[in-house]
């Protein structure tokens, strides 16, 4: 990254420092962990897996072709142990190829490099993508997903994301638009929940108080778009917060729909990109870890 984009990210962080610049999670102390070993390389899909897939008219998924086709070599393992990892969910599409690894890795490090600087958590800088049907997924209470306009889900990734989430799990939800991908994901996401209603999150809740007092929903454009003069896509003219809660009230799954939090997160460094976005992407953001990390 040039200095001139360093500058820019470190003008994010002077614009979110009005909130306290280290948050401390409000649990009761725990014995220091044994040191583990870092985690095995990415599991890869199993034949019975990649079968369905192949029987439901996808193409059989295995990340590492991404990869290649992007030229960037194998996928990176968090070193660690680390407090906290962006973890990246790696979910089977339609006829989108790899939707799961739009701004991958950018958006997902240069969110970690504020983050790290602006709350006090252990917070790797790197990226860290796990299949919904790795038990691994487990390890990671905060999860992330975007483009899910086209997700295409397995049986097992099915139960791994719903065993996940009311295991305590927090996924969160970015970057699709307007009424047709709706529709697909909540078709999608009904096969995880079909027993939950998806509401939307009142402005009131803690999920927007967590760090940072967030008192309306802002609509945050991907940069091609808002180039173009416009912050919406198709017929997404108003952005949404909505949720899907647990028993208890617990927030499980937070929805953000017609808008792209992880765009602003990738294009932070750039100064013709506005910083009102970037500054509040980053803000929604960090409040969504602290909550995943204290419920």
């Amino acid at each position: 990254m040039r200095s001139s984009g360093l500058a820019r990210i470190a003008l994010v962080t002077l614009a979110l420092c009005g909130a306290a610049l280290a948050v401390r999670f409000a649990t009761p102390p725990v014995p220091e962990p044994p040191p583990v070993p870092d985690p095995p390389p990415v599991a890869l899909p199993s034949d019975g897996i990649m079968a369905e897939q192949r029987s439901r008219g996808q193409q059989a998924f295995d990340p590492r072709d991404m990869l290649r086709r992007r030229g960037r070599g194998n996928l990176r393992q968090p070193a660690g142990p680390h407090e906290f990892y962006f973890t990246r969910a790696i979910y089977s599409s339609g006829w989108g190829w790899s939707r799961w690894a739009t701004d991958y890795p950018k958006a997902d490090r240069q969110f970690m490099t504020v983050v790290n600087r602006l709350i006090d958590i252990d917070g790797s800088p790197y990226e860290n993508a796990v299949r919904l049907d790795d038990p691994r997924i487990r390890d990671f209470p905060f999860l992330y997903a975007l483009e899910v306009g086209d997700i295409s889900l397995s049986q097992a990734e099915i139960e791994g994301l719903r065993n996940y989430l009311l295991a305590g799990g927090f996924l969160v939800i970015d970057d699709f638009w307007g009424t047709w991908e709706w529709a697909a994901f909540e078709q999608q996401i009904r096969q995880v929940f079909p027993e939950r209603p998806i509401v939307e999150v009142p402005i009131e809740h803690p999920v927007f108080n967590a760090v940072y007092r967030i008192d309306e929903i802002m609509q945050v454009p991907a940069i091609g778009n808002f180039w173009g003069g416009r912050t919406w896509e198709r017929d997404g003219y108003e952005a949404h917060v909505r949720g899907i809660f647990d028993d208890k009230g617990r927030l499980m799954v937070l929805i953000n729909w017609n808008t792209d939090l992880g765009d602003a997160w990738e294009w932070a460094e750039r100064p013709e990109y506005p910083l009102r976005f970037s500054t509040f992407a980053v803000e929604m953001g960090i409040n969504f870890i602290v909550y995943a990390m204290s419920h």
